[in-house]
Protein backbone atom coordinates (compact mmCIF):
# COMPACT_ATOMS: atom_id res chain seq x y z
CA UNK A 1 0.00 0.00 0.00
CA UNK A 2 1.10 3.66 -0.75
CA UNK A 3 1.83 5.92 2.02
CA UNK A 4 -1.42 8.18 1.01
CA UNK A 5 -3.40 4.81 0.76
CA UNK A 6 -2.60 4.11 4.36
CA UNK A 7 -3.61 7.68 5.02
CA UNK A 8 -6.58 7.77 3.85
CA UNK A 9 -7.45 3.89 5.23
CA UNK A 10 -10.91 3.86 7.09
CA UNK A 11 -10.24 3.28 10.42
CA UNK A 12 -10.94 -0.94 11.67
CA UNK A 13 -14.53 -0.33 13.45
CA UNK A 14 -14.90 -1.60 16.90
CA UNK A 15 -16.69 -4.50 17.82
CA UNK A 16 -20.87 -4.27 18.57
CA UNK A 17 -21.12 -6.19 21.74
CA UNK A 18 -24.74 -5.45 22.72
CA UNK A 19 -26.04 -6.66 18.85
CA UNK A 20 -27.61 -9.70 19.03
CA UNK A 21 -26.24 -12.00 15.74
CA UNK A 22 -29.37 -14.24 15.02
CA UNK A 23 -32.24 -11.24 15.22
CA UNK A 24 -33.02 -11.31 11.54
CA UNK A 25 -32.35 -7.84 9.76
CA UNK A 26 -35.65 -7.32 8.34
CA UNK A 27 -37.60 -8.30 11.34
CA UNK A 28 -40.40 -5.15 12.42
CA UNK A 29 -39.96 -2.73 15.10
CA UNK A 30 -41.37 -3.76 18.56
CA UNK A 31 -43.47 -0.71 18.36
CA UNK A 32 -44.99 -1.46 14.91
CA UNK A 33 -49.24 -2.11 14.81
CA UNK A 34 -50.11 -6.00 14.26
CA UNK A 35 -50.78 -7.07 10.19
CA UNK A 36 -53.97 -7.94 11.66
CA UNK A 37 -55.03 -4.75 12.61
CA UNK A 38 -57.35 -2.36 10.97
CA UNK A 39 -55.33 0.70 9.18
CA UNK A 40 -56.06 3.58 10.41
CA UNK A 41 -58.24 6.21 8.95
CA UNK A 42 -56.21 8.42 6.04
CA UNK A 43 -56.20 11.97 6.93
CA UNK A 44 -58.62 14.66 4.69
CA UNK A 45 -56.44 16.49 2.61
CA UNK A 46 -57.02 20.40 2.93
CA UNK A 47 -60.07 21.59 0.73
CA UNK A 48 -60.99 18.08 -0.42
CA UNK A 49 -64.71 18.10 -0.60
CA UNK A 50 -65.02 22.12 0.10
CA UNK A 51 -68.14 22.49 -2.45
CA UNK A 52 -70.31 19.07 -0.75
CA UNK A 53 -73.17 20.35 0.71
CA UNK A 54 -74.38 19.31 3.92
CA UNK A 55 -77.78 18.57 4.70
CA UNK A 56 -78.66 19.16 8.19
CA UNK A 57 -82.46 19.32 8.06
CA UNK A 58 -85.06 17.06 6.94
CA UNK A 59 -85.53 16.49 3.40
CA UNK A 60 -88.87 15.85 2.20
CA UNK A 61 -89.42 12.38 0.57
CA UNK A 62 -90.57 12.42 -3.22
CA UNK A 63 -94.52 12.56 -2.59
CA UNK A 64 -94.23 15.41 0.06
CA UNK A 65 -92.52 17.32 -2.65
CA UNK A 66 -95.38 16.75 -5.33
CA UNK A 67 -97.66 17.61 -2.44
CA UNK A 68 -96.44 20.95 -1.64
CA UNK A 69 -95.83 21.78 -5.17
CA UNK A 70 -99.74 20.92 -5.20
CA UNK A 71 -100.85 23.10 -2.38
CA UNK A 72 -98.58 25.97 -3.80
CA UNK A 73 -99.91 26.37 -7.30
CA UNK A 74 -103.38 25.60 -6.07
CA UNK A 75 -102.92 29.08 -3.65
CA UNK A 76 -101.50 31.12 -6.39
CA UNK A 77 -104.05 30.56 -8.48
CA UNK A 78 -107.27 30.49 -6.10
CA UNK A 79 -105.53 33.62 -4.46
CA UNK A 80 -104.48 35.82 -7.66
CA UNK A 81 -101.28 36.60 -5.93
CA UNK A 82 -97.90 35.60 -4.71
CA UNK A 83 -98.15 36.88 -0.94
CA UNK A 84 -102.03 36.30 -0.48
CA UNK A 85 -101.13 32.79 -1.21
CA UNK A 86 -97.71 32.76 0.61
CA UNK A 87 -99.87 34.17 3.78
CA UNK A 88 -101.98 31.77 3.57
CA UNK A 89 -100.03 28.70 3.50
CA UNK A 90 -97.12 29.84 6.59
CA UNK A 91 -99.94 31.10 8.71
CA UNK A 92 -101.43 29.29 11.62
CA UNK A 93 -104.70 28.54 10.72
CA UNK A 94 -107.09 27.82 13.58
CA UNK A 95 -109.73 26.24 11.48
CA UNK A 96 -107.42 23.83 9.82
CA UNK A 97 -105.36 23.35 13.24
CA UNK A 98 -101.98 23.97 11.82
CA UNK A 99 -99.78 25.93 8.93
CA UNK A 100 -101.49 24.26 5.87
CA UNK A 101 -98.46 24.25 4.10
CA UNK A 102 -97.23 21.72 6.83
CA UNK A 103 -100.81 20.11 6.52
CA UNK A 104 -100.84 19.60 3.04
CA UNK A 105 -97.31 18.22 2.74
CA UNK A 106 -97.56 15.56 5.72
CA UNK A 107 -100.84 13.53 3.87
CA UNK A 108 -103.00 13.64 0.93
CA UNK A 109 -105.72 13.41 3.36
CA UNK A 110 -104.67 16.84 4.70
CA UNK A 111 -103.74 18.04 0.88
CA UNK A 112 -107.22 17.64 0.39
CA UNK A 113 -108.54 19.49 3.28
CA UNK A 114 -105.99 22.72 2.45
CA UNK A 115 -107.76 22.74 -1.02
CA UNK A 116 -111.38 22.50 0.20
CA UNK A 117 -110.06 25.36 2.97
CA UNK A 118 -108.89 27.31 0.14
CA UNK A 119 -111.96 26.86 -1.67
CA UNK A 120 -114.33 27.81 0.78
CA UNK A 121 -112.11 31.18 1.51
CA UNK A 122 -112.26 32.29 -1.61
CA UNK A 123 -115.99 31.79 -2.96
Amino acid sequence: MSALAEQTAPETLPEMSDATPDAPVDAAPVDAAPADAAPAEPTPRPGAMKFRRKYTTVRLTPEQASRQGQVATSAFRRFGERDAAMAFLNAHDEALGGRPLDLAIASAEGLATVEAAMAERTA
